[in-house]
């Protein structure tokens, strides 16, 4: 986990951080060079005399992650490497409630994708699921869900889903999966510990980076922001602006077509989008008092450039609130890769599970 969060980093360096004595560093260094966790880095230092101190980095040939998670219509699927880089994205139809018809699904696709990349089975370290909905009490293997997937409702999914495809299975609620994905991003992971993520997708979400590592909550519910914005009231979702879009007679089904309309109505999305800011600064707030972010990060499926002025316009709000304290602002960022964080997030799980210090992620 150092190493992720240092990028590369020197033994003597490790040592230092980890408080270690040179000669472990050594032997566990050998051991996770040999299977291939690590990897050595050419030296940028100037040549002088003795051998160099050669940065070490984690490798991506320690094994392949997938993510996998529903939508309306359609099945998304990444694969990422240990490194986190995602090396494939796939979509295919897909449109059953049944859990066991998703894991054919899944099975089907990997199937084609390792035959057309060469992918070794046994190297797969599991499957990250997203699953729309949250944890039942007592089980974060079971959850309530969205009516599209109800055969996953009050089920034990990871179990359904591990024996049809024989291998660890982690099941996470979409918005938790998303915060993960964007905390593993290059000028995140280095430069943070704790990070607020909301995701504004079909509803809105939350997820939670505390001491860089999930933050679940006793029932495994951390972050369900949504339930401060009732569904019968204006909500800042994607799905409320859909309708705004509507009623200004805009015929549009989907959030994939927000982007052909920034700039013919954006008089109207402008205003919409002031009032999700307002909306959103009380939940940034909330959020900066509980928790003590180093940074929030408005994520979701709209388009990047939205999530940007979202962004921007808490920021401005967050620097010209004058409430009497002087504590520390998080920075507010928007997501540089939007919709697909939740996948890519799903397939950080396992990653994240074999390599995070506190070792509490467990699959089910």
């Amino acid at each position: 986990m150092q190493l992720r969060i240092e990028g590369s980093a020197s033994r003597t360096r490790l040592a230092q951080l980890l408080g270690m004595n040179g000669a472990t560093m050594t032997r566990l260094t050998q051991s996770l060079l040999a299977l291939d966790l690590i990897e050595e880095r050419d030296s940028l230092d100037a040549p002088a005399r003795g051998r160099p101190m050669v940065p070490l980095t984690v490798s991506g040939h320690g094994g392949w992650a997938i993510g996998a998670t529903p939508h309306p219509g359609w099945l998304e699927l990444v694969i990422v490497d240990f490194c986190g880089r995602p090396l494939v994205h796939d979509t295919t139809p897909f449109d059953s409630p049944d859990p066991r018809i998703f894991a054919r699904s899944v099975e089907a696709r990997l199937q084609a994708i390792a035959a057309a990349h060469g992918f070794m089975r046994g190297k797969f370290l599991g499957l990250g699921v997203a699953v729309p909905g949250y944890a039942l009490p007592g089980d974060r293997n079971r959850r309530v869900v969205v009516e599209r997937v109800a055969g996953w409702n009050d089920v034990p999914l990871a179990d359904i889903l591990g024996d049809a495809l024989a291998m660890p299975v982690w099941i996470e609620n979409d918005a938790s999966a998303a915060a993960l994905a964007e905390y593993y991003q290059d000028g995140i992971i280095g430069r943070y510990r704790s990070v607020l993520t909301l995701f504004l997708g079909h509803g809105i979400g939350g997820g939670l980076i505390a001491d860089r590592d999930l933050f679940l909550g006793e029932h495994g519910n951390a972050g369900e922001v949504g339930r401060l914005f009732p569904g019968h009231r204006e909500r800042p979702s994607g799905i409320d602006l859909l309708q705004v879009l509507r009623e200004a007679g805009v015929q549009i089904d989907s959030l994939a077509g927000i982007e052909e309309l920034l700039d013919s109505h954006a008089p109207l999305i402008a205003s919409w989008t002031e009032r999700v800011i307002g909306q959103l600064e009380q939940a940034v707030l909330s959020g900066t008092v509980w928790l003590d972010p180093g940074a929030v990060i408005v994520s979701g499926a709209l388009p990047l450039t939205l999530l940007q002025r979202i962004a921007d316009g808490l920021a401005v709000r967050s620097r010209n609130r004058n409430d009497g304290y002087r504590s520390t602002l998080p920075a507010i960022h928007a997501s540089s890769i939007g919709s697909r964080a939740v996948v890519i997030g799903a397939a950080m799980i396992p990653v994240h599970a074999v390599t995070a210090s506190q070792g509490r992620f467990n699959y089910m």
